[in-house]
C-alpha cells in the first residue's frame, strides 16, 4: 500500500523532472522571465489604451458629422443591409437547395446518402399504416353494409 502512494520520481518521472529543472535554474533567469512577461504586458496595455482614447477622439469628431447627415445615412444604412440580408439568405437558399438536389440524386442513384436508412424506415412505417387503414376501412364499409342489410 505504501509504495502506491509515493509520488517521488519513480511514479511521474517527466514532472520529478521538470520540478528539477525549475529549482535548477538560476534567479537571473527567472527575472529575466519576469521582466519580459512585464514588458509585453506593460506594451500591450500602453497600446491598449491609446486605442481607446483615438476611438474616443474619432467619435467626438464624427459625432457632429453623423448628426447632420443622419438623414440621409440611416435609410442608406438599412437599404444597405436589407441588401447584404437579403444577398446573403439567397446564397444559403441556394447552397440548401443544391445540397438537398445533390442528396436526392444521390438516394435514386443507390449510392446510400447518410440519412437513407432513416428515410427508408419512415417509408416502410407509413406503407404499414397505410396498408392497416385501408383494411379497417374496408371492414368498417363491409361492417356498415352488413349492418344496414
Amino acid at each position: 500500500m505504501a509504495e502506491h502512494q509515493t509520488y517521488g520520481q519513480h511514479q511521474y518521472p517527466h514532472q520529478y523532472q521538470q520540478q528539477q529543472h525549475q529549482q535548477q535554474q538560476p534567479v537571473a533567469h527567472q527575472v529575466v522571465k519576469a521582466m519580459t512577461a512585464v514588458t509585453a504586458g506593460g506594451s500591450l496595455l500602453v497600446l491598449s489604451g491609446l486605442t481607446l482614447a483615438g476611438t474616443v477622439i474619432a467619435l467626438t469628431i464624427a459625432t457632429p458629422l453623423l448628426v447632420i447627415f443622419s438623414p440621409v445615412l440611416v435609410p442608406a444604412v438599412i437599404t444597405v443591409g436589407l441588401l447584404i440580408m437579403g444577398f446573403l439568405a439567397s446564397g444559403g437558399f441556394g447552397v440548401a437547395a443544391v445540397t438537398v438536389l445533390s442528396w436526392i440524386y444521390r438516394y435514386v442513384t443507390g449510392k446510400h446518402p447518410p440519412g437513407a436508412d432513416q428515410l427508408d424506415q419512415a417509408r416502410m412505417k407509413l406503407a404499414s399504416k397505410a396498408r392497416e387503414m385501408k383494411d379497417r376501412a374496408e371492414q368498417f364499409g363491409q361492417q356498415h353494409l352488413t349492418s344496414q342489410s
